[in-house]
């Protein structure tokens, strides 16, 4: 199976945030859009800790991604780096930032539903 990032349908598309993603069997693809200046702390709020629990795997394809994790250690992950992110996590960005990335379907799935909420999208 193969299809195009530019095909994926868009879960949310609002502000300059834009994640567009399909699932493939048990993972969820999907290309990321932030705008310079996003961060995804207000928009975690209510989940547990406040923090994204669900894991990532990706590869960086334009910008830079500031993560901070549950114990308060941080690391910036830019373009071209391949990345793990465990639960526990939230991000913020300096500059556009796009990326793929993988993870398991139901836990982004839920993800996607609260940070719809919270966007109002």
């Amino acid at each position: 199976m193969k299809f195009r990032h530019d095909d994926m349908p868009d879960q949310i598309n609002k502000d300059g945030v834009r994640i567009q993603s399909r699932d493939c069997g048990e993972l969820n693809v999907a290309h990321i859009c932030f705008p310079a200046g996003a961060d995804a702390k207000p928009l975690l709020e209510g989940l547990p800790d406040d923090l994204c629990q669900v894991p990532h795997w990706g590869m960086v394809l334009e910008g830079s991604i500031n993560v901070e994790y549950a114990d308060g250690t941080t690391e910036k992950v830019s373009e071209g780096e391949v990345y793990y992110w465990p639960p526990g996590h939230t991000v913020s960005v300096d500059e556009t930032y796009r990326a793929i990335e993988f993870s398991p379907k139901v836990e982004m799935s839920e993800l996607i539903e609260h940070l719809r909420g919270k966007m109002g999208a």
